[in-house]
């Protein structure tokens, strides 16, 4: 079976301009996410991922599943980040 790659912004046509985007605060460096249901690769549904990005817009748009996200939020309610630093 051949490894299957999540797809890009690109990949899914979705046109981040047109999206609404959340902050995850006020002022300087941030992050924002969307939620999005776009145009999608067979096997997906509407609905299927959420976009973040940072803010100044420095670098890619990142795509994560609902999975990854709810995986991801776990891991920062539990403290796993907290000794992240540059």
């Amino acid at each position: 079976m051949a490894e299957q790659h999540k797809p890009s912004v690109e990949q899914l046509g979705i046109d981040t301009g047109e999206l609404e985007w959340r902050r995850s605060g006020a002022g300087g460096d941030q992050i924002e996410v969307a939620f999005t249901g776009g145009s999608q690769p067979p096997g997906r549904t509407a609905g299927e991922w959420v976009l973040m990005r940072t803010r100044p817009r420095a670098g890619p748009v990142l795509v994560f599943t609902p999975f990854e996200w709810e995986c991801f939020l776990d891991g920062i309610k539990n403290g796993e980040f907290d000794d992240a630093r540059p």
